[in-house]
């Protein structure tokens, strides 16, 4: 736990560095952008799809007959902006941990570990593919436990997803740069708790308004610190 907490505290030491606050806005633009050109072309099937989801939870004939019609047409706006919001995240998260993570891998290397011998276990390749199985399970999770909605204990699905998704996804990239195919396998292996850790902590930042625009910067910053830290004692450990 405290290489966790180490590594959190570098990543909020480094995320107010000009070069880091670049990486925090372009993905965010990117994915708002993205999603709203798709939204405004796909508008008439997105709505369809909301409706009839409302319809079969049986909310869609309530909001037909509340009076007046402009609060039931601000309701259907609120729930296509709950929509929107998430996937705007999760895209930024996405391209984050694909695009923005290499020019964080750089800062955190440079100014932390200059001396780390970098083996580039990992690939572009490798990075969507990891990223791709990430998405999928992330979205079964979903579809699996909508079940336990109706129970009650849905509310922690929310928490799980994000965790499980944040670790998936950043890990895989936080030292794909610096370490070689095997000991890649033996940090995912070894390193399993403080991967979950990094993922719980950093998943619930998402769901802090404002603070969650910084989310996907900050996890990747935290990733890569604890991967390297724990790839450079690895090393030191094998040498030893």
């Amino acid at each position: 736990m405290t290489a966790v907490l180490d590594a959190l505290a570098r990543a909020l030491r480094d995320l107010f560095q000009p070069r880091v606050l670049w990486v925090v806005v372009w993905p965010m633009l990117a994915a708002g952008l993205l999603w709203l050109v798709l939204a405004a072309v796909f508008w008439t099937t997105f709505s369809g799809w909301i409706a009839l989801g409302l319809d079969k939870l049986g909310v869609q004939a309530w909001l037909t007959g509340l009076e007046p019609a402009w609060i039931a047409n601000g309701i259907q706006a609120l729930l296509h902006l709950l929509f929107y919001v998430p996937l705007v995240y999760l895209t930024a998260l996405v391209i984050t941990a694909l695009f923005g993570t290499t020019a964080l891998i750089r800062i955190v290397a440079e100014r932390t570990y200059p001396e780390l011998v970098r083996e580039h276990g990992g690939s572009l390749v490798g990075s969507l593919w990891n990223a791709a199985i990430a998405l999928v399970l992330f979205v079964a999770l979903w579809v699996v436990t909508l079940p336990l909605w109706l129970l009650g204990v849905g509310v922690i699905v929310p928490f799980v997803a994000a965790a499980y998704l944040n670790q998936r996804l950043f890990r895989y990239d936080a030292i794909a740069e610096h370490a070689s195919p095997a000991e890649m396998a033996e940090l995912f292996r070894n390193a399993r708790g403080g991967w979950w850790g990094l993922g719980v902590l950093t998943g619930l930042l998402q769901f802090v308004p404002l603070l969650n625009l910084l989310g996907p910067v900050f996890a990747a910053l935290a990733f890569i610190h604890y991967g390297l830290a724990r790839l450079d004692r690895q090393r030191k450990c094998s040498a030893a």
